[in-house]
């Protein structure tokens, strides 16, 4: 990390080498990277206007962004809700007492408030739409995966009969999400119902809850790449997410703790930090296989978790972890599903739709508006930070992962995820609805937002929690 860009509270952690700078030099060079801090979120402040100003220009003239509300797939809608309170008072109480909770927490008791604050961020924003509209119905539209329940009441022979359905023209075409994802997402609602917990409302709890837990898992794993201090600094962000507008709620919360979670037991396995390795290892690969099998786009998680190994300086867990990874592959292929044909025919049904009609010229620059926007301007800060400390962390790693300071390790896994969300973008299948569909990558850009100076960290918190109210109060989001 470059000295300009650590405090004086930071290079008495013991990550500087040499002596310490003289005080007005060490204060001038923070001066320096708190003003750089405030252009980088400036710039994503003129990211997200000019995506705003330059969308409703197209879109107004021909349409051709099919979204109301560009670069958001979103409609016009102010209003307020039962959440509005509960939303308001869990933003002022992570502001104000959330970063000293979690530097004096012990650890266990930070993980559970951790998770209980996520949760009640997630469920207070989507109560701020309505119990019915917000949360019980919003897993039941058209689009959406329950609509199709009673069509896998064979489930080896819908399996079987799945790829034939994707495309639009075909008997019996999937709704939009069904299509636009392998039936490991599909199965997990069937399986719900199965159990006794079917509707929207089951649906909807199980989203919030299992997708809250994203929270802990990146807790987990900065804490074994990097260390505890930047963990417990991180945590304010990640509970008080502006994600979270999307994650309540969406299958795609759910998706991203399924990701985070094998990213979370591979960095175990790899540091060694879990009293049985192996079997950290084995599920690590189990969840990435299964990560696979929700959505198509997850198997760009890879540079996270190659990440992972890298900072760790060791392969040792990836037999292991390719084992498990396996399952779900062998599973569904021997059942009849074939990914790869599945995938192709996705293609061609997103250029049948809306893929087909939204340009790409707007969409590859405006989704990363959306991303910031799902993100917060603390982690567009943070993303600086990691930018200017990576070439050192690189050259540092080199040596060994003691040589590395923990600040550049988690540059370098911020900066993995950053990677893997603008091969997506650059892909050309995600043109649109980013803010939702990339929440998997987002997860790990926000403990970027833990290498930002302490003494500041309330204003950043802020500058996520504002834009989460006023979206979530001005605008309807989502399907």
């Amino acid at each position: 990390m470059k000295t300009e860009d650590v405090t004086p509270t930071d290079t008495a952690g013991g990550t500087g080498h040499g002596p310490p700078a003289p005080p007005d030099h060490t204060d001038g060079r923070a001066r320096r990277a708190g003003r750089a801090d405030l252009i980088a979120a400036a710039a994503g402040v003129l990211l997200i206007t000019a995506a705003v100003v330059v969308g409703h220009v197209i879109q107004n003239r021909d349409g051709s962004l099919r979204a109301q509300w560009p670069p958001l797939l979103a409609s016009w809608d102010p209003h307020q809700g039962p959440g509005t309170p509960a939303a308001l008072v869990m933003a002022v109480l992570v502001v104000a007492y959330g970063p000293p909770l979690a530097a004096r927490l012990p650890w266990r008791g930070l993980l559970a408030a951790a998770w209980a604050g996520s949760l009640a961020w997630v469920f207070s924003l989507a109560l701020i739409d309505g119990w019915h509209r917000g949360v019980a119905k919003r897993l039941t539209t058209k689009h959406e995966y329950l609509r199709v329940i009673d069509r896998f009441e064979d489930i080896p022979a819908t399996l079987r009969d799945f790829t034939h359905h994707i495309v639009i023209g075909e008997p019996g075409n999937w709704p939009a999400h069904v299509a636009g994802h392998p039936p490991g997402a599909t199965l997990t609602f069937v399986w719900l119902d199965r159990i006794g917990l079917g509707g929207g409302a089951w649906a909807a709890l199980w989203c919030v809850v299992v997708g809250s837990s994203a929270v802990l898992a990146a807790l987990v794993t900065v804490r074994a790449l990097a260390d505890e201090r930047l963990a417990r600094r991180a945590a304010p962000f990640l509970v008080l997410a502006p994600a979270a507008v999307w994650a309540g709620v969406s299958a795609d919360g759910y998706f991203t703790a399924v990701a985070a979670w094998s990213v979370a037991l591979l960095a175990l396995a790899a540091t060694r930090r879990v009293r049985f390795p192996a079997v950290a290892a084995l599920g690590g690969g189990l969840l990435f296989g299964w990560t696979c099998y929700l959505s198509y786009g997850l198997g760009l998680m890879a540079a996270v978790l190659l990440a992972v190994l890298v900072l760790a300086r060791t392969a040792r867990p990836v037999p292991l972890f390719l084992l498990g990874a396996l399952v779900a592959p062998v599973a569904f292929t021997l059942a009849g599903f074939n990914w790869w044909t599945a995938y192709h025919l996705l293609v061609e049904r997103y250029y049948q739709g809306a893929g087909g009609v939204r340009p790409y010229g707007y969409w590859v620059w405006a989704n990363l508006a959306c991303a910031t926007l799902a993100a917060g301007l603390a982690a567009v800060a943070g993303l600086r930070r990691s930018a200017v400390a990576a070439p050192g962390a690189v050259r540092a790693l080199r040596g060994g992962p003691a040589t590395a300071s923990p600040e550049g390790r988690l540059a370098l896994l911020v900066l993995a995820a950053l990677a893997a969300l603008l091969a997506a973008d650059l892909s050309g299948m995600s043109k649109a609805e980013t803010e939702r569909i990339w929440q998997p990558f987002l997860l790990w850009l926000l403990p970027a937002a833990a290498l930002l100076p302490r003494r500041r960290v309330r204003y950043w918190l802020v500058a996520s929690a504002v834009p989460a109210l006023l979206i979530n109060h001005l605008l309807w989001t989502g399907w």
